[in-house]
């Protein structure tokens, strides 16, 4: 979601900032701003659209001070205008808040019955005079930062600037994450360690619940009990040069060749090329294990769902996959013997991790399948399995789709042979198998000027079907996820064997069929849908393998043949067609590929 930066520094904070906020631009937002402390007195600028409309506010008024506090904003309450984007200030205090205050109304009223006067439509607002009307009433900045906070409800992470206190900042998290930075004489607040990552890579997580005062000799940590407490300081790996996008035109174009690369990375973590055996971490006792529960969002419930048919078909274990934001609210029946796995590229998914925590209360053991590993998720679980992918700035997840995948697969191997369903055997030759995704991967990102070509009249289209079964009825969702996101395009995944249960009445010439059949056991019913759609007008484009070209239906206005491969990896290495055909009918569309409209990287709120 929102993006965080505050400064303490000993040079100009203001270009610091900006430079900051450029890298989280990845998260999304509609606006953005700063505030800094001009010799004592609050000065701010603000500007709705991109940073380029910030930075030129800037240089028409610069601010001139080394303490300040910066933001990008996704629109919550209130429409992405200048006077609804942060920071607001009220009175001595300028806020830029990430999160939602769920009981602001009842806050504003009370304000306003004291005179407060609101600018805005955000619930942030609030806090800014709640932390201000205390202030007049007559408490340090420090009381009066923590007497605020300790009345809000909700998620929330603040960073907050106080007119006087002309090198400090002040900070709290409950939800959404927050972490500090500590330089060499200067200090840092930012949403996560890609935000500080310019100036220092030495940063502490601040708890759930922990407020800070930050100046420029360290930070006072106390916890939600208002005890001052220690968090440990870690050291962070530079990620520089994986925040470049080098000579692609988009972050998500080079995420997606990344992905061989990447790919190496992840299936080296889990697997030993040598023996040819599974390494997968964590003291789990798959044999005995009876059930598994996966609770993601998005694509990494999409790429839970591939792990379902691929644990239970290899290694005979039942596997439940549900949408996080649904899960806790229906009360599921979940017993303890069962595994909770969280999947989430940030970790810190509030739907998720809230799922997760639910489990936890029910005795569950917990695992999370995250890409960053210092997150919220990888704190509070018994096992963590990171995905190695590196830093995906790209909102439409690409490389951590198929980093998350990968994991999985190594993991229903692990499970597999843990269980006796496979031999010794059979467990090396599957993990040949795996290793040899990330090269056909690459073969696979090879299709790439013949996507580009049918992206031309995808592009023209209103609605797209993506038909697979199997996993790739799972993919199919996967592809019609990653149209919508970036190209706006209306798109639907189905299971194949479900066309002739209501979506078939959609197919006319005018609807692209996209239909992932790799020549597998599930290839004839697929061909057999392909012909279905075919004599009812509809515009297939047939993603298979060398063998399911040959076998093709004629008729299929475009047949793109992916490397053939092992059942087991084909979720992996048809995976590149799907990103590839969504990322150049958006860029055919001219949409805003990498920051698309409405959505954010990470959704820290529910």
């Amino acid at each position: 979601m929102c993006g965080i930066i505050g400064i303490v520094g000993n040079s100009p904070a203001t270009p610091r900032l900006i430079e900051s906020l450029k890298r989280l631009e990845y998260r999304g937002y509609d606006s953005a701003g700063v505030a800094a402390q001009v010799d004592g007195v609050l000065e701010r600028r603000r500007a709705p659209g991109k940073l380029k409309a910030l930075e030129e506010a800037l240089e028409h008024q610069p601010l001139h001070a080394t303490t300040g506090i910066g933001h990008t904003r996704w629109a919550t309450h209130g429409a992405p205008t200048e006077r609804n984007a942060h920071p607001h200030i009220a009175g001595r205090v300028a806020i830029v808040h990430n999160g939602i205050i769920e009981n602001f109304a009842d806050l504003k009223a009370e304000l306003q019955a004291k005179g407060r006067v609101f600018s805005s439509d955000t619930d942030t607002e609030v806090v800014a005079h709640l932390i201000d009307q205390n202030l007049v009433e007559g408490a340090a900045p420090l009381d009066a930062f923590s007497a605020a906070i300790k009345r809000l409800s909700g998620a929330y992470a603040l960073c907050v600037l106080i007119g006087g206190e002309t090198e400090m900042i002040f900070a709290t998290r409950n939800g959404p994450p927050l972490v500090v930075g500590y330089g060499d004489g200067e200090m840092f607040i930012g949403s996560d360690a890609l935000a500080v990552g310019p100036f220092t890579n030495r940063v502490l997580y601040l708890e759930d619940g922990d407020y800070a005062a930050v100046d420029h000799k360290g930070a006072r940590i106390f916890d939600s009990s208002g005890s001052e407490v220690s968090r440990p300081i870690k050291t962070v790996a530079s990620s520089a040069a994986l925040m470049e996008k080098g000579n692609y035109r988009h972050f998500m174009e080079k995420e997606i060749h990344d992905q061989p690369e990447g790919g190496q990375r992840t299936i080296a973590a889990y697997v030993d090329p040598i023996s040819e055996r599974t390494t997968v971490s964590g003291d789990i006792d798959w044999a005995s294990l009876e059930r598994i529960q996966i609770v993601a969002c998005g694509t990494s419930y999409i790429a839970g769902v591939i792990g379902k048919y691929l644990i239970e078909q290899y290694a005979d274990l039942p596997v439940d996959v549900e949408v996080a934001s649904e899960f806790r609210y229906r009360e599921p029946s979940i017993r303890p013997s069962a595994l909770a796995i969280a999947m989430s590229q940030s970790g810190e998914t509030a739907d998720t991790l809230a799922a997760l925590r639910y489990c936890q209360a029910k005795g569950m053991k917990s695992a999370v399948i995250v890409n960053t590993t210092e997150s919220t998720m990888a704190r509070e679980v018994d096992v963590v399995w990171p995905i190695h992918c590196g830093p995906e700035i790209g909102v439409a997840s690409t490389k951590a789709f198929t980093a998350q995948v990968s994991v999985l697969t190594a993991i229903a191997i692990a499970a597999a042979r843990a269980r006796g369903r496979i031999d010794a055997a059979e467990e090396q030759r599957m993990v040949r198998i795996l290793l040899e995704a990330p090269r056909l991967i690459a073969e696979s990102i090879q299709l790439e000027e013949a996507v580009r070509g049918i992206a031309v009249e995808i592009a023209k289209a209103r609605d797209v079907l993506y038909l697979g079964r199997g996993p790739m009825s799972a993919l199919a969702l996967e592809g019609a996820l990653k149209l919508k996101e970036i190209s706006y395009i209306h798109a639907e995944g189905y299971a194949a064997g479900e066309l002739k249960h209501g979506p078939i009445a959609l197919v006319d010439e005018k609807t692209p069929i996209i239909i992932l059949a790799p020549f597998d056991s599930y290839y004839e019913k697929s061909a057999s849908n392909m012909s279905e759609v075919m004599a009812r007008g509809g515009q297939v484009v047939f993603i298979t393998d060398h063998e399911g070209a040959r076998h093709a239906p004629a008729g299929a206005r475009v047949v793109m043949t992916a490397p053939s491969c092992d059942p087991l990896i084909a979720p992996l290495v048809m995976s590149a067609p799907i990103q590839l055909l969504a990322y150049h009918v958006a860029v055919q569309k001219g949409a805003d590929v990498d920051q698309p409209r409405n959505l954010a990287k990470s959704v820290t709120v529910e």
